[in-house]
């Protein structure tokens, strides 16, 4: 929230970064960057090996939306380095060391927004497809696996799963195999017989196929899992709503295949979740260690959901609806939904993830999404939201706790680790 942390600290040392919180709450708020931007300009400028500098810049431009600059940018700070930190609070807590993958933000868990308000020190390391080994891994109290589901990421994932076969310290989402199954598919084949849960039916498709549909060639029927139109299209690998359209003829769907370039699509059936006054629902949840937390509740007039535009801001009812349902979330959603959520930790098999969801009318919770790397933040202004710092904070403070009780215990409740526990006279300490 505004105002719960510090302003932007650019450190003396060279391997500290400023980080991705501080960088997306600072334009987040509307403050001016170009300070910022300066100072680490004239730090590249100055050292060409400022590897921090360089993946600050990155992170900078991403947010302002300059993909492929942000791209090449972070791509020479990791050729320079693989290693980073950042420094939460007065870094007192624990040391956390992160293994993520090259990519936007939505590439990895966003664990920077989730231990933003904590002391911890993060220990950012790179992995890809080729990484060999993890043995030069920076010292740390407990390890978290950030990468996320995505094509892209798929040789890495499967490299993480051979690299931490053995691993014997203490870590959170260790189950790369599990992350991959977070596929849009892989979680609607998951939850197919399970009765809590409605996961609608999704088929992977090529382009030629979806045009022969088009040309009326083959009906949209002879898809699997698809009876009619209307239909919801979307481009592989793609997240918050891009190129998402949903199509009521083939003459939409032509229009739609002439307007994108993509050759892999994913096809659902479009189910209407509206509730009696018409508006759409969207709940994000967190889950940690099988235990559900409120994120937020946006609501739209719109069947696609996004909280920035869904008029949260402008709307003072859907405001005070999102407060009283994260208010009341343990002992009302949580509870009415605590078979679906026993299923969800039961399936996708991880110590956190998070989902987009919403409620439907015969009581099953509508499944949209499961990933590791859904944004959760504080970033909404206090003035605008007073309510959402407690439940944001209770969060926060479960996650951070999560990660105490692996530092101590070294296993986490989904049991991935290899062995018996372990203690702190582990190689990982030193």
């Amino acid at each position: 929230m505004t105002g719960t942390v510090a302003q932007i600290r650019i450190s003396e040392d060279k391997d500290i970064l400023i980080g991705k919180a501080a960088i997306v709450r600072t334009l987040y708020e509307g403050r001016d960057i170009s300070p910022t931007w300066d100072k680490l300009m004239a730090r590249v400028s100055a050292n060409p090996r400022d590897a921090a500098a360089f993946l600050d810049l990155s992170a900078i431009l991403q947010t302002l939306g300059k993909a492929e600059d942000a791209s090449t940018t972070q791509q020479a700070a990791l050729d320079i380095s693989r290693s980073y930190r950042i420094r939460n609070g007065d870094g007192s807590g624990l040391t956390v060391l992160v293994l993520l993958t090259a990519g936007d933000f939505m590439a990895n868990t966003p664990i920077e927004f989730l231990l933003e308000t904590s002391n911890t020190v993060i220990r950012l390391h790179y992995v890809d497809a080729q990484t060999a080994s993890l043995d030069d891994v920076p010292a740390h109290d407990v390890a978290f696996v950030a990468v996320g589901e995505s094509p892209e990421n798929l040789p890495v994932l499967e490299n993480l799963e051979r690299l931490l076969s053995n691993w014997a310290g203490p870590i959170v989402n260790n189950a790369p195999r599990s992350v991959i199954d977070l596929s849009r598919e892989g979680v609607a084949d998951a939850f197919k017989d399970e009765p809590s849960v409605l996961a609608a039916a999704t088929t992977r498709i090529s382009r030629n196929e979806l045009q022969s549909v088009a040309a009326e060639e083959a009906s949209i029927g002879s898809i699997a899992g698809i009876e009619a139109y209307p239909v919801i299209v979307r481009p592989i690998g793609t997240h918050a709503g891009k190129g998402m359209e949903k199509i009521a003829t083939t003459a939409e769907l032509s229009t739609y295949l002439t307007s994108r370039s993509e050759t892999e699509f994913y096809i659902v059936p479009f189910i209407d979740y509206s509730d009696a006054d018409g508006k759409f629902r969207k709940q994000r949840i967190a889950v940690i260690d099988g235990k559900p937390y409120a994120s937020h509740l946006a609501i739209s007039d719109h069947w696609m959901v996004h909280y920035l535009s869904a008029g949260m801001a402008q709307h003072n009812d859907r405001r005070l609806e999102e407060a009283a349902w994260m208010a009341d979330f343990d002992t009302d959603f949580a509870v009415r939904h605590a078979r679906a959520f026993d299923a969800l930790h039961q399936h996708i098999g991880l110590d956190y993830f998070a989902i987009d969801c919403a409620e439907l009318d015969d009581g099953r919770l509508f499944l949209f999404e499961a990933d590791v790397a859904m944004i959760v933040h504080s970033m909404d202004s206090e003035k605008v939201f007073p309510y959402k710092k407690a439940a944001m904070n209770k969060l926060f403070a479960a996650f951070e706790n999560a990660l105490k009780q692996r530092a101590v215990l070294g296993a986490s409740p989904m049991s991935h680790l290899p062995g018996a526990a372990v203690t702190h006279e582990q190689p990982w300490r030193q």
